[in-house]
C-alpha cells in the first residue's frame, strides 16, 4: 500500500528530483465530502509536498482559510502523512490530489477515476499546469495545452458550476532555468490567460492566478519546489482569489 515514485531529470551531470516519496496510495476510498466549498488541490509535487525536504502551499492556505473563519474541505484521493502543527485548535486537512512527477497527460488519464472516488469539487486549485511536461523532456506545447483543456472539460462535466483557479506557474531556480525551459514556461503561462477566458462558461469560472511575478530564488527549497516562505507566497495568491469565490 506504499508506493514510491521517483522521477529524475538529468541536466548535464546533475540529478534533480521532481517528486516526493509517495506514501499516500491508500486503497480504501474516503467518504465523499458534504461540506460547502469542497476544494481539490490538483497537480504534481508542488501540491503533494515532501516535508521536510520541500513544502506544499496547502498547509499555509489551510491556515489562512481557518484563521479567517471559512467553512471548507480539501478533497482528493491522496493523504499527506507528513507532520504539521495544529492551528487554532484544528488539525491539518491532509486530503489532496497532488501526484509527484505527473505530467498533464497523466493527470488527464487519472482525473475521471479520482473524481468518481471523491465526488465533484466546488473549487479546483490547478497547480503548475504543464510544469512536468516541460521539465521531463519531449515537451509538446500543443499536446500540453490540449491536455489542460481536456482536464478542465472533465471538471466542468462533473460539476457545471465548478470554479477552477489555474496557475500561471512560478519558475524554477534561475540557475536551473535554461533558455528553453524559460521560453516554454512563458509560453504556457501566456496561454493560461487564453484558456481561462475560453473555458469560462455562464456557470463555471476559470480564473488565472499569477504565481510568477515577484517569485524569486529565495522562495525555493531546491530547483523547483517551495520552501516555507515560497509556500506562503503561493498560498496568499490563491487566498486572494478564493475570498471572492468561496460560499459563505
Amino acid at each position: 500500500m506504499i508506493k514510491m515514485t521517483l522521477k529524475i531529470l538529468v541536466l548535464g551531470t546533475s540529478l534533480f528530483l521532481f517528486n516526493a516519496c509517495d506514501k499516500e496510495d491508500d486503497s480504501t476510498p474516503k467518504p465523499q465530502s458534504t461540506s460547502i466549498n469542497k476544494i481539490m488541490p490538483l497537480g504534481a509535487s508542488r501540491v503533494q509536498g515532501s516535508r521536510p525536504n520541500f513544502e506544499s502551499f496547502r498547509y499555509e492556505l489551510w491556515k489562512d482559510l481557518i484563521e479567517n473563519g471559512w467553512t471548507f474541505d480539501y478533497i482528493g484521493t491522496r493523504s499527506d502523512n507528513a507532520s504539521y502543527p495544529p492551528f487554532n485548535g484544528k488539525n491539518f486537512d491532509i486530503d489532496h490530489e497532488g501526484r509527484g512527477g505527473f505530467t498533464s497527460g497523466e493527470i488527464l488519464d487519472g482525473i475521471n477515476a479520482w473524481l468518481d472516488e471523491t465526488g465533484a469539487p466546488d473549487i479546483v486549485l490547478f497547480s503548475s499546469p504543464g510544469g512536468n511536461d516541460i521539465l521531463n523532456g519531449g515537451f509538446s506545447f500543443n499536446e500540453t495545452i490540449s491536455n489542460i483543456n481536456a482536464i478542465i472539460d472533465i471538471l466542468q462535466e462533473k460539476n457545471p458550476r465548478v470554479t477552477i483557479i489555474i496557475e500561471q506557474l512560478a519558475p524554477g531556480r534561475s540557475s536551473f532555468m535554461t533558455a528553453e525551459f524559460t521560453a516554454n514556461f512563458n509560453a504556457v503561462n501566456q496561454e493560461v490567460i487564453t484558456i481561462a477566458s475560453q473555458q469560462t462558461t455562464t456557470t463555471s469560472q476559470v480564473l488565472a492566478v499569477d504565481m510568477f511575478t515577484g517569485f524569486t530564488d529565495a522562495l525555493l527549497a531546491d530547483n523547483v519546489h517551495y520552501n516555507e516562505t515560497g509556500a506562503d507566497f503561493i498560498a496568499t495568491r490563491y487566498y486572494n482569489v478564493l475570498v471572492n469565490v468561496l460560499e459563505q
